[in-house]
């Protein structure tokens, strides 16, 4: 029987966001591992999937989550960590690794799957989708991400501002990931576009320590890295002006 490796999304931090086949693959998986930096913390992904599973079958594997300036580091610790997950599936073989959000937006995931899949020739790699932190901050803020035929644009502020100030000129929503540590960059382009009036951002959702704000209210002081913001479309014409 061939092994098998399956990303399961496990929401924004929320444990009532799981979904039921995502809880499902957790428990019919042998192994469920999660991504901590080389901190060795318990992460977001870890505290979710504990509400679910023993914590006697949650194993933490090391990513460079936050190397961004020495390649040769984080492609050290990526190797590493494929490694480690496939020795995982050739003991265990089946293994479900835990990644906030979805799998296949943003995750650790597309990087490991590509890298077991090298090292254990025929594992079976699935998916199962997770709510987004963008989805989560909609419903939380009353934020209302598309309406008719408007498009939702969806930008990393770690690939540079300049990135957000172009999605921010054209139609529809946009929605900015990880702009924490560019929290004044975001604020000036959001006024430079006008469009800082409706924008809303919100970090560590569902959490304790949540905290959800109008964008006006950023003044440039540091946020957490996982951050996310909306910025409505500009909308007009009454009801169901844009079908």
């Amino acid at each position: 029987m061939s092994s098998r490796l399956v990303g399961v999304g496990v929401g924004p931090g929320d444990p009532e966001l799981v979904t039921v086949k995502g809880v499902n693959a957790l428990r019919a998986a042998a192994v469920v591992v999660v991504p901590v930096m080389d901190t060795g913390e318990r992460g977001r992904a870890e505290a979710t999937v504990l509400h679910y599973v023993g914590a006697e079958k949650v194993v933490r594997v090391v990513f460079a989550l936050n190397e961004r300036s020495d390649r040769a580091r984080r492609e050290a610790a990526w190797d590493a960590a494929g490694e480690r997950v496939a020795a995982l599936l050739r003991a265990h073989g089946s293994v479900a690794f835990a990644t906030i959000g979805d799998p296949n937006v943003y995750s650790t995931f597309t990087y490991l799957a590509q890298t077991v899949a090298e090292l254990v020739p025929g594992v079976a790699v699935e998916t199962v989708p997770g709510i987004t932190a963008m989805q989560d901050l909609a419903a939380r803020s009353g934020a209302v991400l598309t309406e008719g035929t408007e498009p939702l644009t969806l930008v990393p502020v770690t690939a540079g501002a300049a990135v957000l100030k172009d999605a921010l000129n054209g139609p529809g929503t946009v929605v900015a990931y990880k702009f924490g540590r560019q929290a004044r960059e975001v604020a000036a382009a959001l006024r430079d576009s006008g469009r800082i009036e409706d924008a809303v951002w919100g970090s560590a959702l569902g959490l304790p320590e949540e905290s959800i704000r109008p964008a006006g209210e950023l003044d440039g002081a540091p946020l957490p890295y996982l951050s996310t913001l909306i910025a409505p479309a500009r909308r007009g014409g009454g009801r169901g002006g844009k079908l």
